[in-house]
């Protein structure tokens, strides 16, 4: 089943991706933050298609997932703009709360409700803020469930399940919105070794499948395979950015060369 649609997609799971469309769905022009005297992001400007899988990477402290967390307006900017499909980021009020709808997340820690069932997660946003159907939502819910390979734990309550699996309930969570676009601030880093895998497993099928996605990640083998752009971030600014095999191979820029020696060596 395709994740954003609905559609079974079983039979064409071995077609190729989808173009990319020329259509922008997320746009940072000029982005500004600081903290107090801490000077975050600097200068971002960035734009991310129809369809198109970013992969940010970059030293620890260097704005990633502020600027991951901004595009929602998680994180206030002090300067610039921000564009959803072509609409200014409201600051605030039932215009945010309806742009956030387009634009699911997934965090590093899983924010699933303690004491709701893994169902009950799932169904909650499309319900109270999509005002679906309650059947309608518990299919989709488990048809996503399924779909990342939980339906199993529908009925458990979060604290029953392992941390991977918590985490692919996360992504079915945002994805029973059915966003535009989604954002993956660090997802797999709060997980035991051996739990990473089967949640970029679920990134990958969904990159494959046209997914809109911006990761924040320092899963270097997942930006190499699913990623259509790397981004490389360092002391607030974009450095650098290319195909990944272009960024892994020949890096261009002095501290991206630091950082891969750094990261791929070890």
């Amino acid at each position: 089943m395709n994740l954003q649609t609905g559609i079974d997609t079983s039979a064409a799971s071995g077609l190729e991706k989808p173009p990319i469309s020329d259509r922008p769905l997320v746009e940072l022009s000029h982005v500004e933050k600081h903290y107090g005297r801490l000077h975050v992001l600097k200068d971002i400007n960035l734009r991310v298609c129809q369809g198109e899988v970013l992969v940010v990477v970059g030293p620890s402290g260097s704005g990633k997932s502020t600027m991951c967390r901004t595009i929602n307006r998680l994180e206030s900017i002090d300067s610039g703009v921000i564009r959803i499909d072509g609409q200014l980021l409201p600051e605030e009020g039932k215009d945010l709360a309806s742009l956030r709808a387009e634009v699911g997340m997934v965090f590093q820690s899983f924010n699933l409700f303690a004491n709701k069932t893994i169902l009950d997660n799932v169904t909650l946003a499309p319900m109270k803020v999509r005002h679906m159907d309650k059947k309608d939502a518990e299919d989709l819910a488990m048809d996503l469930l399924a779909r990342v390979g939980v339906e199993s734990q529908a009925s458990k309550m979060p604290s029953q399940l392992s941390g991977g699996q918590q985490q692919r309930v996360a992504i079915a969570r945002a994805l029973a919105m059915k966003p535009k676009i989604m954002l993956f601030d660090e997802p797999t880093s709060a997980l035991d070794p051996e739990m990473v895998n089967e949640v970029l497993d679920v990134m990958v099928e969904l990159a494959k499948e046209g997914m809109t996605m911006i990761c924040v990640t320092h899963e270097m083998g997942f930006a190499r395979k699913a990623a259509d752009r790397i981004v490389f971030m360092a002391d607030g600014r974009i450095l650098e950015e290319g195909k990944p095999d272009e960024f892994f191979d020949h890096p261009k820029s002095e501290r991206a060369q630091e950082f891969l020696s750094k990261i791929l060596t070890h």
